[in-house]
């Protein structure tokens, strides 16, 4: 059971409060918000199925649009998507809580136990698919669907990639990650979990066994600050850090914990370590607000919560004897902008202070997996990301495939899905033509 410091931030709606919103919407002709959804789910269909008392219809609605829908409905930034785009905005009016809304329906649909039919998995062409995160599941989802088998592999306990391990508990919880996962399962979707790719299963012996394969690997590790004194014990990274938490290790939370980074990983952390106990939690970002990566509901949570912001600072140094006992800062300043015209941090000479801590939590994105993605042979990568047709999600290698963070650099749950979806079409094309 989730702790009550991790109270959702949106909470469910009730029945009642569900079909007063619901019948808020204009049901618009051209849904400029199914427009904005990645997965294009039918957004005024669902919703006016749940005004009309067809809750069941509604879930159907979502799900055949994307099959991750409980956990897009929680997760996706609904702000700058759907409610973003909601008619409702030219009146001055509050956009309708679509993200509540689909949860509301997905929440119906799990619980009373509904399930999705799969054609019998006879059609000819093996698959794999490397990941467990939200792109392999959805690509894997609707190859199943379709009749072809699936096979999905992945180095960690449980599937579900980030959705598992690194989103925050107060968004989404890896028991609602798993009730996804388990809908596969029943889809007839194999798992091999526990399974290191180019370790226990060599690469040719996945080539030999499956005739497509789908790169669904997402990023690698937060690279390291390189600098002084990382290596001290209290200096942990976000994923790990959040990962821990949600899999209710005994997680050590310092009394004043500093996050380095502005993304929405940093607020996730942050806003964690103060739910956790932390007195103090500090973001420090080397530019300035304006050019925090985090979303604005993000930031304006993570303020709400108490996290305290410090802009325009560069960490250079951790200080401790045995442990982090503090941080040493430089200020910086904007230079003129580059080639891309973002204008570069720079220090400021002498401007060295030191922040007290006992924790420091690097966040400043996930590295690339370029030494994992070279073992595939005919891979091509570009700007350390799988180099794919746009529209089909085929590498230069036609047998493999590949969506998600590992092709696009890191983006949105949703986006993972999408290109799920996309490539799934194109895989079950190449396969009905007797490619492999």
């Amino acid at each position: 059971m989730t702790s009550p410091n991790f109270a959702e931030i949106h909470p469910p709606l009730g029945a009642r409060a569900a079909l007063a919103e619901a019948n808020r919407c204009l049901f618009c002709f051209d849904a400029p918000c199914t427009n904005a959804c990645p997965t294009h789910i039918d957004v005024p269909g669902f919703i006016k199925k749940i005004a009309s008392g067809n809750t069941a219809g509604s879930a159907m609605t979502i799900i055949s649009a994307n099959v991750l829908g409980l956990s897009c409905a929680r997760v996706c930034p609904v702000d700058v998507l759907c409610e973003g785009a909601c008619v409702m905005h030219r009146y001055n009016q509050r956009p309708i809580e679509i993200g509540r809304l689909q949860r509301h329906a997905m929440d119906y649909f799990y619980a009373s136990g509904r399930r999705l039919s799969a054609a019998p998995a006879t059609k000819a062409g093996r698959v794999a698919c490397i990941g467990a995160g939200p792109a392999s599941l959805a690509c894997a989802a609707s190859l199943r669907q379709q009749g072809y088998p699936v096979t999905v592999f992945d180095s960690r306990p449980l599937a579900g990639g980030l959705n598992t391990y690194g989103v925050a508990e107060y968004k989404f919880t890896a028991a609602d990650s798993q009730k996804e996962v388990e809908l596969l399962r029943a889809l007839g979707v194999e798992f091999r979990l526990g399974v290191e790719i180019g370790g226990g299963l060599r690469i040719r012996e996945l080539e030999e066994r499956f005739d497509i394969i789908f790169l669904g690997v997402g990023l690698g590790p937060t690279p390291a600050l390189q600098i002084p004194g990382e290596d001290l014990p209290g200096v942990v990274d976000a994923l790990r850090f959040i990962a821990e938490y949600k899999m209710q290790r005994a997680t050590r939370v310092g009394r004043r914990v500093v996050v380095v980074g502005a993304g929405n990983t940093a607020i996730d952390a942050a806003t964690a370590a103060l739910r956790l106990g932390a007195e103090q939690a500090h973001v420090l970002y080397r530019r300035s607000e304006v050019e925090m990566p985090a979303f604005q509901f993000e930031y304006d949570l993570a303020r709400h919560e108490g996290v305290r912001f410090q802009w325009l600072t560069q960490p250079v140094a951790i200080h401790g004897k045995n442990a982090v006992e503090s941080l040493e800062c430089v200020r910086m300043e904007l230079g003129p902008p580059d080639r891309r015209g973002r204008r570069q941090p720079q220090p400021v000479p002498g401007s060295n202070f030191f922040v007290q801590c006992d924790m420091v939590i690097p966040s400043i994105g996930q590295s690339r997996l370029l030494e994992f993605l070279t073992e595939f042979r005919g891979v091509q990568l570009e700007g350390g990301c799988v180099a794919v047709d746009p529209s089909t999600g085929q590498t230069s290698n036609p047998r493999y495939f590949a969506g998600g963070d590992c092709v696009n650099g890191g983006r949105e749950v949703v986006d993972a899905v999408a290109d799920g979806k996309k490539t799934a079409l194109a895989i079950a094309r190449r396969l009905e033509e007797g490619h492999a």
